[in-house]
């Protein structure tokens, strides 16, 4: 007699159960998802939104070691950043790759003796291998100096790196799903009620029936709303509120121009008030300049650059380029929120500390909350939250992300080549990839590179000609690359493709990308 195929549970009804739920999609979110379920443990991630839609889709995309934090004896910091440093930048090369900076000499600002001291100690805070050393430059002689005002003769250079900061949670995402973990987007964490042995929580999908998760432990990666987090949903088995730190909430804004200038390097700037602004290549054809430090007293969601923000930048950038930047000239912006721990009562925003801080509360099933962080210590913070939630359920479980790649990063693996330099290893991929597939037109053979790594041999499987990638959306967007998006990268809208999957967004008019949006809205109702 054959077997009775049994009803599917009703989610809506019936608890799922799991070992953590981590709240909060952005790169601490994800990067932590990845390295527990890496660990074994069963692990649910939960996102109210689509992933890195806030704060870790609105960075100044620098991996780097935060050099301005030396002035305000941040050494541990910079040390951590620094460390991390060539480790991320090896692990993901596709999205990510080494940049020099150049810091023009202002007399007024700072002693050429002081930026010499801290560029020497942030040479040597950190083994570096193959990033290069910082040196002086005289920009009468260096392609730095031609869009530069004529009195800015004498500059400095030193190496950092760049970063496509959603794609980079979106790695981290898929990661974390692919060693077992259950991504949830749109999908908020409405009611956590904690008891002894493990936490009842209650998920509303966008739009759908609430989901019941029992989970033995829970983090609150929740960002710029970890603390209305503790306050608003989570709950003692009493239903009383858990106590919570208070978060200093500081704006970063930023806006993109044009492409002021035709070299590789990108700019330091100091102000003034003692602040300092970048000015990066970005997109091929624009100029990305950020960022500000605004203390912010609304909901983070609404954070946007405003009109005061915009004209301070262009202002500061004014200083030294020849020719002024303007408001007019802004061609996009945006402002993401960065969560401070409010222990410096009275400073101004720009010296808070942007070190994390992991906090395990007590009394009850495990809870542990993320205070802070930025996207270069990302691994690292995940790792320590990973140790910290083993010790919380009773069995550590050994750390594994030191020496690995994110989704796409294998490249040597890909070509068959010995490792380089990542920079190398990128040049060699984009070489084999376009042998593969030589129909490929050059900049989009480039750009698939940049976001897929070895991934976009995946999706481009046995296509033999561009016909065979469907129809085109936009410019260079084929229904193949969309239809990637929406079934392996949780993509619902065309906001999600154009401006967090990709920047695509920057190089389309208003007709084109409200193509892309149909294209969703066809399939998802989104």
């Amino acid at each position: 007699m054959a077997a009775v195929e049994q009803p599917r549970p009703d989610p809506s009804r019936e608890p799922l159960h799991c070992d953590v739920l981590v709240v909060g999609g952005g790169i601490n979110g994800a990067g932590i998802a990845r390295d527990l379920a890496g660990r074994g443990w069963r692990v649910v991630l939960c996102e109210r939104d689509d992933l890195a839609a806030h704060t870790s889709s609105a960075s100044t995309k620098l991996i780097h070691g935060g050099l301005r934090y030396l002035e305000h004896g941040e050494f541990a910091l910079v040390r951590k950043a620094l460390h991390e440093r060539e480790q991320l930048l090896r692990s993901a090369p596709h999205i990510m790759w080494p940049l020099s900076f150049v810091m023009p000499h202002d007399a007024a600002m700072r002693p050429a003796w002081m930026i010499r001291a801290g560029l020497f100690l942030y040479d040597h805070l950190a083994r570096r291998d193959w990033l290069p050393g910082s040196h002086g430059v005289d920009l009468r002689r260096h392609p730095a100096g031609v869009p530069l005002q004529p009195r800015l003769t004498r500059g400095f250079v030193y190496s950092d790196g760049w970063v496509d900061d959603a794609r980079l949670v979106v790695l981290a995402a898929i990661d974390a799903r692919e060693r077992g973990a259950t991504v949830l987007t749109r999908c908020a964490c409405t009611r956590a009620q904690r008891h002894a042995a493990g936490w009842h929580v209650t998920l509303q999908r966008e739009g759908g029936a609430a989901i019941e998760l029992q989970a033995r432990a829970l983090v609150n990666a929740a960002g710029p709303w970890a603390a209305s987090f503790l306050r608003d949903v989570a709950v003692s088995a009493h239903g009383e509120r858990l106590a919570t730190r208070q978060l200093r909430l500081v704006k970063g804004s930023h806006i993109v121009v044009p492409r002021l200038f035709d070299h590789a390097h990108a700019y330091l700037f100091q102000n003034p008030d003692r602040r300092i602004v970048f000015a990066i290549p970005y997109e091929r054809d624009f100029t990305l300049i950020g960022t500000t430090d605004v203390e912010l007293h609304g909901d983070p969601g609404d954070a946007h650059a405003s009109e005061a923000e915009i004209a301070y930048l262009c202002k500061q950038v004014s200083r030294y380029f020849a020719r002024p930047v303007v408001p007019a000239d802004v061609r996009w912006s945006y402002a993401g929120v960065r969560p401070l721990l409010d222990e410096a009562d009275g400073d101004e925003a720009s010296a808070v500390t942007r070190d994390y801080r992991l906090e395990a509360h007590a009394d009850g099933a495990p809870l542990l909350t993320v205070w802070g962080g930025k996207i270069t210590t990302f691994r690292k913070l995940a790792e320590e939250a990973a140790d910290s939630v083993g010790r919380l359920l009773g069995e550590e479980r050994a750390a594994w992300t030191a020496s690995a790649v994110l989704p796409g990063g294998d490249l040597p693996v890909w070509t068959g080549e010995p490792p380089g330099t990542p920079a190398e290893d990128f040049a060699r991929f984009v070489k084999a990839l376009g042998r593969r597939h030589a129909w490929l037109p050059l900049p989009l053979a480039l750009r698939l590179a940049r976001a897929y790594g070895t991934r976009a041999a995946d999706w481009l499987g046995e296509a033999r000609c561009l016909d065979d990638l469907g129809l085109e959306i936009a410019p260079g967007l084929h229904e193949a690359e969309l239809a990637h998006l929406q079934h392996d990268e949780w993509a619902v809208t065309g906001d999600d493709a154009l401006w967090r999957r990709s920047k695509l967004g920057l190089h389309l008019d208003a007709r084109q990308r409200a193509s892309v949006s149909d294209w969703f809205a066809a399939r998802t109702g989104a």
